[in-house]
C-alpha cells in the first residue's frame, strides 16, 4: 500500500460535514480535524500511484466545502519499534 497525507483547507462552517464526506471516500483511511495551517488531515492509502488521481484529484478535491489541498506522498513508514532499533544501533 502507498500512503499519502493530505492537508485540507475547508469552509470553516462545514468542517464536520466535509470531514465525514471525505472519510466515506474509497481509499481514505482516516480523517482528523486539526489545529494549525490546515483544517483537516486525511490519510489516503492506495495500491498504485495512479490511484491517487482517482481518490484525491477526482473525488477528495471535488468534495463540497474543500477549498484547497496539499498532498504529501510517503516513501517510508516508521513504527515506534523501528525508531528504537535505529537509535540503539552502535550504543552497545
Amino acid at each position: 500500500m502507498i500512503t499519502a497525507i493530505v492537508l485540507i483547507n475547508a469552509d470553516v462552517d462545514k468542517i464536520p460535514e466535509v470531514a465525514q464526506a471525505i472519510a466515506e471516500l474509497p481509499g481514505v483511511r482516516e480523517v482528523y480535524s486539526v489545529t494549525g495551517d490546515c483544517d483537516l488531515i486525511a490519510l489516503v492509502q492506495v495500491e498504485h500511484h495512479d490511484d491517487f488521481a482517482d481518490v484525491i484529484a477526482d473525488r477528495l478535491n471535488k468534495t463540497p466545502g474543500v477549498r484547497s489541498t496539499q498532498t504529501h506522498i510517503a516513501f517510508r513508514q516508521y513504527a515506534a519499534s523501528d525508531l528504537e532499533e535505529a537509535f540503539s544501533i552502535g550504543l552497545d
